[in-house]
């Protein structure tokens, strides 16, 4: 039984790792590289992440530096971050690019907060509906009598237990990119 649970904490642990990779991509005033993971360039016809393409230093704290290995493809790196939704203007001397992060606004932080809170709240309902799930398949189990009464209750224990700890982890993640957010 205990062997189960393993697969019921790897949904969780996946949620954890959608969560954080997400609140990567939401910049929070300060250079992150994280926030170009998504940006893609067209690399001789293949989608290619920028990551893949060059060098990503952070020089400033509110500035990334971009240098690609290939010079030909600087400026298919600056289309792809314009057509991106980072917000950001690439300034390039043809052989690197400078992406310089503007200082957020008060209401742009608070925007972003709520975003954050948003996808903490997503998160937690996934893993309640991996609880949910999991405890379903326990009873249905125990319907066909194959575990007793006392087995289910010790597993819905375990499974709160396990639920709990991810919700919990949540709650960390969301609190420290809001004061990451939040911080002047």
């Amino acid at each position: 039984m205990k062997d189960d649970y393993k697969e019921i904490e790897g949904k969780m642990k996946k949620t954890i790792s959608i969560l954080a990779e997400d609140l990567a991509a939401i910049r929070a005033g300060r250079a992150n590289p994280a926030i170009l993971d998504r940006v893609h360039v067209d690399y001789y016809g293949v989608p290619t992440p920028i990551t893949q393409l060059g060098n990503i230093s952070v020089p400033e704290a509110r500035m990334l530096v971009i240098q690609p290995w290939d010079m030909k493809i600087v400026k298919d790196i600056e289309k792809a971050i314009l057509k991106s939704d980072i917000g950001i203007t690439p300034n390039s001397d043809g052989k690197v690019i400078r992406l310089v992060f503007p200082p957020l606004t008060e209401e742009r932080r608070k925007e972003l907060v709520k975003t954050v809170h948003k996808r903490g709240e997503e998160a937690k309902v996934a893993i309640r509906a991996v609880r949910r799930e999991a405890l379903e398949r326990y009873k249905a189990q125990k319907k066909k009598s194959e575990i007793t009464e006392d087995d289910l209750k010790d597993i819905e224990k375990d499974i709160q237990k396990l639920t709990d700890q991810y919700i919990d982890e949540v709650d960390n993640i969301i609190a420290k990119k809001e004061k990451e957010i939040l911080e002047v």
